[in-house]
């Protein structure tokens, strides 16, 4: 069986009704059970569960369950742009490749002056994108990119157009531990016109690429939509799904999600998000999340304003980015294109270290070890 089997199970779910009819005290009872079910998560993800006392509720069992699985602890990493040339024409993306932005591509020796500055800032986990397009940026210029940053940083996770098995694997080769791809959203009946140019509208190749990745022998995955596309809750559940599936099925990876919000880019192209997504439908999102699969890591990046950010650290998140830059050459001498979206939290590592700090917990910059064979 795979996921995709799992998504057209549970497809046909009349999330409205079903949320009608869920109570507080439902929540309440899902909380308590021993063992979450999909239906568990979905109750966790109704509106009921926005009630105070409620998501209260969840609050306490979300960081009793934080702590026990991962400690007081926050991942601390940065994100790092070869390229933001790309051939899709999603609709809501600033690299968008009809969007009249800068466009630029690293060469090798800029990517290791980017390797230096990035590790003088202390972090020893990143993760590299590039815009979608195989002819720019094939996978043996990113295999020869992660061997340079190899030199500088103890983790390195791709964040990168879908690639075949073998691909994969070669790039783990080439020393890349994480992968991090997004649905963007689950629901396959838009898909098509959120994506009409380029590879990405692929639904089921993308669907399926972070279980090749697993079985590539990736040590980190990590999922996740982007919400606001489609309605938030619907697009939340599937990924709490898909991410169950993969925990399941390659206990060998650590599974994780992400939780972004749609938000402003670069270029003419207007997008008006489907569903807006509130403070408190991101924290739900999160505690849910926790609930449903305790060991679960969770990251938050920097579309989020420092204070929110700062509120979640024990609610869930396990990772978070500082001293974020979505040019391509941002971290160097010279900056060679626009940026992806606006960054909300604009504190550089230290500062977003010294605010984990003052939560109580310790930012960690090196949290696993390979095992030399």
């Amino acid at each position: 069986m795979s996921f995709y089997d799992i998504y057209k199970k549970f497809k046909s779910t009349d999330f409205k009704d079903s949320f009608s009819k869920t109570t507080h005290e439902d929540v309440l009872r899902a909380i308590a059970a021993p063992v979450k079910t999909p239906e568990d998560f979905l109750t966790l993800l109704s509106p009921a569960a926005q009630e105070p006392e409620v998501l209260e509720a969840m609050a306490r069992e979300a960081n009793a369950l934080t702590l026990r699985n991962f400690g007081k602890t926050i991942t601390l990493f940065t994100p790092l742009y070869l390229s933001n040339i790309c051939d899709n024409g999603c609709i809501y993306c600033g690299f968008n490749r009809n969007n009249p932005v800068k466009r630029g591509i690293l060469s090798m020796e800029e990517i290791e002056t980017e390797a230096r500055a990035i590790a003088a800032s202390g972090i020893r986990h990143i993760i590299i994108l590039t815009g979608e397009s195989r002819r720019a940026t094939p996978p043996e210029y990113i295999a020869d990119a992660v061997k340079i940053l190899k030199k500088y940083v103890d983790s390195v996770s791709i964040e990168i157009y879908s690639l075949e098995e073998e691909e994969y694997a070669m790039l783990y080769e080439a020393g890349a531990d994480g992968f991090t791809m997004f649905q963007e959203t689950y629901n396959e009946d838009i898909f098509p016109r959120l994506h009409p140019i380029g590879e990405k509208g692929n639904y089921r190749k993308r669907l399926d690429s972070p279980e090749l990745a697993c079985r590539a022998g990736y040590h980190i995955v990590n999922i996740g939509a982007l919400l606001g596309l489609d309605d938030w809750r619907r697009d939340t559940f599937f990924t709490g799904l898909h991410a169950k599936y993969l925990q399941d099925s390659y206990p060998g990876s650590d599974i994780a999600v992400s939780i972004p919000r749609i938000c402003e880019h670069e270029g003419e192209t207007a997008f008006d998000a489907a569903c807006s997504v509130a403070d408190i439908d991101l924290v739900q999102a999160m505690l849910a999340y926790r609930i449903f699969l305790p060991r679960l890591g969770i990251t938050i990046s920097t579309r989020e304003p420092a204070g929110l950010r700062d509120k979640l650290i024990g609610l869930g998140v396990t990772k978070m980015s500082a001293g974020s830059i979505t040019e391509v050459g941002g971290h160097g001498d010279e900056v060679k294109s626009d940026g992806q979206f606006e960054i909300t939290d604009t504190r550089s590592v230290e500062e977003m270290a010294e605010a984990v700090k003052k939560r109580g917990f310790q930012p960690v910059y090196k949290d696993w070890e390979p095992i030399e064979s």
